[in-house]
């Protein structure tokens, strides 16, 4: 790191303060906390800027937005439009010499990550704090080499926004195969069946507080299959014995290839294919557990839950007023149009061709995260060197 210059991060970039009344505005994009993946550098969606009233940053495209709530979450992401976002996340600008998506993987860096977390303020709602970061100091390369790191890096995150891409096309390609299928095709003929008869509805059986350890088998709860639901991954947070699991599975079951977990409280209706080699349990009450199928195969159950038809109609059965929720017992009354069989077959095959290569793509996807993160602190830092 010979020929890299050390310098206070407030000489590479600071926070953009441009602040705004969004009430003034036209309708364009909001960010907030809420639409960015944590740890993945991913953007899920956004608001509407006439749906918010407080006063709100402005951002340009391709300005880094940093979540500063809780800095560990790793929430950043750099989007390539323009809008306005919550106070609770600064806005970044590259300064001379210094390259935006170069910073963008700077900010991103683990290392710089737990710095930003090790500088907070505030003791119930911790914030990453500006008048302890700025001082602190960083080995920067030339721009040449930054230009250099960013486009490999940039690459990398190109090819995985490409695989997100293409499971977006699938899936809504499978909710036009779906709704085409099992609605605008279906026959007054077809027998009508409560879902209880054509496969089991339950639960998981309870673990207490005390059980959760710091490793073992992961125990996933809404935010889990969420996670899993959306990008094919997820960070446990706890965990419970490799002998509890054993007697809960010898006695009760666990959740094999093919099951379905959807969350039940909170944001609803949320589903989750159980693939070849998952292994974890999960918290009861928060999830609502699909298995034994016995006349309609996982495959078109799991893209019913997807489809907005599906969605409709977990909706007429939600009950509860300050907190939304799906029983087991309303589930079990919900009406399914069961076709002949081999309809179901054929619509079988499709689907499971369409879940296989959204799966193949979340497997891919999680390889060039990996990748991705394990270059940046080794790019950033000279462990690897880019030969020319």
């Amino acid at each position: 790191m010979k020929d890299w210059d050390q310098l206070r991060l407030q000489d590479i970039t600071e926070p953009v303060k441009d602040i705004c009344n969004p009430t003034e505005l036209e309708n364009i994009p909001y960010i907030g906390l809420e639409h960015i993946e944590q740890e993945t550098l991913r953007l899920t969606g956004f608001g509407s800027s006439l749906d918010v009233t407080s006063a709100k940053f402005k951002f340009r495209p391709n300005d880094i937005l940093f979540g500063k709530l809780r800095p560990y979450f790793r929430k950043i992401v750099k989007p390539t439009f323009t809008g306005v976002c919550s106070t609770d996340i600064w806005v970044f600008r590259a300064k001379k010499n210094v390259d935006q998506n170069y910073l963008f993987y700077f900010l991103a860096n683990w290392d710089f990550i737990h710095t930003a977390d090790g500088g907070e303020c505030g003791t119930r709602m911790p914030r990453a704090d500006w008048d302890y970061l700025k001082d602190t100091k960083w080995f920067i390369p030339s721009l040449e080499k930054q230009h250099e790191i960013a486009l490999i890096l940039t690459s990398l995150d190109d090819k995985i926004h490409l695989l997100h891409q293409q499971n977006k096309t699938l899936e809504q390609l499978a909710e036009t195969l779906f709704r085409q299928w099992f609605v605008e095709e279906a026959d007054e003929s077809w027998e009508k069946l409560p879902l209880y008869k054509i496969l089991t509805i339950t639960s998981s059986k309870r673990i207490y507080y005390s059980e959760y350890l710091p490793s073992g088998i992961p125990f996933y709860r809404s935010k889990e299959i969420i996670e899993l639901h959306n990008t094919g991954t997820t960070s446990s947070e706890l965990f419970i014995s490799q002998e509890r699991f054993k007697e809960i599975k010898h006695r009760f079951g666990a959740p094999i290839e093919g099951d379905i977990l959807m969350t039940s409280v909170g944001t609803l209706g949320v589903p989750y294919r159980v693939r070849k080699n998952d292994k974890f349990y999960f918290k009861d009450g928060n999830l609502t557990w699909f298995k034994d199928f016995k006349i309609i195969p996982s495959s078109i159950i799991y893209l019913w839950l997807n489809s907005k038809y599906g969605q409709e109609q977990l909706s007429n059965i939600t009950i509860g007023s300050t907190q939304e929720a799906l029983t087991i017992e309303g589930l079990k009354g919900i009406l399914f149009k069961i076709p002949a069989k081999d309809k179901i077959n054929a619509c079988q095959k499709e689907f499971d061709i369409i879940i296989d290569k959204i799966e193949n793509n979340h497997i891919n996807i999680q390889g060039l995260t990996r990748m991705r993160d394990t270059l940046i602190p080794k790019l950033l830092t000279g462990e690897i060197r880019i030969q020319k």
